[in-house]
């Protein structure tokens, strides 16, 4: 199928807007659940540990908000995992063997647990002992990050498919490893810096509400107490997603150099490349100009730190977009075309094996298995005509990717002077900073969905880096269908969206938690 057939790619659109507007919902759900079921499980553990019935009271206010956002949150999850079936059936029969692995064991396992002991957790005050709420909390806790990391497995091996192989007979991955998969170090490190996100973002939603309730004069001391938690556990995951930042850029200049490249808005690879701060990129008129040639209008840099960051050596070499594409000799990169030609003769070598296995010729089967075996890992470049149609949007992967890390180390900063202010206990008078405070709830999913935007746009346009284009995975669905389900989850979502935030807010404002 040809990729500038009009009614395919308007399909492709559809199905990719679809999914994009699933998942993006989705996420102003997930961060609250996977974030605050830690801040509850510390402070219900401070509360068993002191005896301190303030505690108690603390963590029962969060564990309601908990709960508002986690019983609405679980349609939008059900929904997502459904379009892979709907609107990516050829991506589901290809991957499905292992896709879907990591998802049953985060619908058995995970979710389960999860679901299982939030019942306890919410109704168990009083009838069980202390010490088995706590433990049902943690519980919840440590299900709700298990969930999460299951998916994160799935959507690694997207990126990076290690431990399979492809079977030629049934045209689909199988899995070869499942230990590779789950423990891959793409895995591993997308989840630690994922979830870590969602740790900052539940941390300035506890900041942002108790700063509120200082604003209006409000439940003062259990606001004190609430920034105190929020923001100590703020200021670790802020931390660590830099630690887990820094090795995701390793990860993503070994494995998907273009993603780096667009990141980075770096056309002309360099030695002793430059990180950029921050800049203003020109058009796209930089592909396969001069070396010397500046894609920025301006920009603010440090002097070869990205090639440490990506090598861990401030000489090393990182390639640009015009390398990635029309090759480098001196650093032995092949250009694209070689890869789309090895990516034919793959796509070639499955026709003739499919074909000689129905004659059941078993020795043109052998030849084509040679064949197919030593190009697959090129064959999803096959079906590219444009080598430019490769280059993600490096414009929203550029700028997404740097606001997100400015508002990375902005938060940083945000979590120090709560902490600082509320040791002098000179908070309470900063209103201004109250009321930024207060706005950062909005900046922190900003933030999260930013990340998003990077990995996913960055990885374009492969489903399956360089093994399945996304052209070629969607489901032969009629746009005006695609179309209208768009329309019809926009509308539902954003009922949802703006159902929890009424709930959210009424809740806020209506309660009065007085301590001891």
């Amino acid at each position: 199928m040809n990729i500038l057939d009009t009614s395919l790619v308007e399909l492709v659109n559809w199905s990719r807007a679809q999914f994009a507007l699933t998942a993006i919902y989705h996420w102003f759900f997930v961060p609250l659940t996977i974030g605050l079921s830690f801040i509850l499980a510390i402070c219900e553990t401070i509360y068993v540990k002191t005896g301190n019935e303030n505690w108690a009271k603390i963590t029962r206010y969060w564990m309601q908000l908990f709960a508002i956002n986690f019983a609405i949150g679980v349609a939008t999850g059900i929904v997502l995992e459904f379009e892979f079936g709907t609107n990516w059936a050829n991506y589901s029969w290809i991957a499905g063997d292992i896709f879907g692995a990591p998802l049953a064991i985060e619908g058995i396992m995970a979710f389960f647990l999860e679901s299982t002991f939030i019942g306890v957790m919410l109704f168990g005050w009083n009838k069980i002992s202390k010490k088995m709420h706590l433990l049902a909390t943690w519980l919840v806790a440590i299900g709700s990050n298990l969930s999460a990391y299951w998916i994160l497995v799935a959507n690694a091996w997207m990126n990076n498919p290690v431990g399979t192989k492809f079977n030629p007979d049934m045209a689909r991955n199988e899995m070869t490893s499942f230990f590779e998969i789950a423990f891959s170090p793409f895995a591993i490190n997308k989840f630690l810096h994922t979830v870590s996100s969602c740790y900052l973002v539940s941390a300035l939603f506890v900041l942002g509400v108790s700063s509120w309730y200082l604003l209006k004069n409000r439940n003062v001391e259990f606001a004190k107490k609430s920034i105190l938690i929020g923001s100590i556990f703020g200021l670790f995951a802020s931390i660590l997603i830099i630690i887990t930042g820094h090795s995701s850029a390793q990860l993503i200049a070994e494995k998907q150099p273009m993603k780096l490249a667009a990141m980075e808005g770096l056309y002309n690879g360099k030695k002793g490349a430059d990180l950029i701060v921050f800049g203003v990129l020109k058009d796209r008129s930089q592909l396969n100009n001069d070396a010397d040639s500046d894609p920025f209008i301006f920009k603010i840099s440090i002097p070869k730190l990205l090639s440490f960051l990506a090598f861990e050596d401030f000489n090393s070499f990182v390639p640009g977009i015009n390398d990635i594409l029309y090759g480098n000799k001196e650093h032995n990169i092949k250009p694209i075309t070689e890869k789309i030609e090895k990516g034919k003769i793959a796509i070639s070598a499955l026709q003739q094996y499919r074909e000689a296995l129905k004659a059941s010729n078993k020795q043109k089967m052998d030849e084509m298995r040679k064949v197919l075996n030593e190009n697959y890992k090129y064959i999803g470049y096959g079906y590219f005509k444009n080598i430019e149609h490769l280059i993600p949007n490096v414009f929203l992967v550029f700028y997404s990717f740097h606001i997100m890390v400015a508002l990375g180390f902005y938060f940083v900063l945000v979590f120090i002077v709560a902490l600082w202010l509320l040791k002098k206990n000179s908070l309470q008078n900063k209103k201004l900073l109250l009321r930024l405070f207060v706005f950062n709830i909005f900046l922190g999913f900003i933030a999260s969905q930013l990340g998003w935007v990077v990995a996913e746009v960055g990885r374009q346009p492969w489903v399956i880096q360089d093994i399945l284009p996304v052209f070629k995975a969607t489901s032969h669905l009629s746009v005006k269908m695609v179309q209208t389900t768009f329309f019809i989850f926009l509308i539902l979502f954003t009922i949802l969206l703006l159902a929890e935030i009424k709930i959210l807010l009424h809740k806020i404002r209506k309660t009065t938690i007085e301590l001891n």
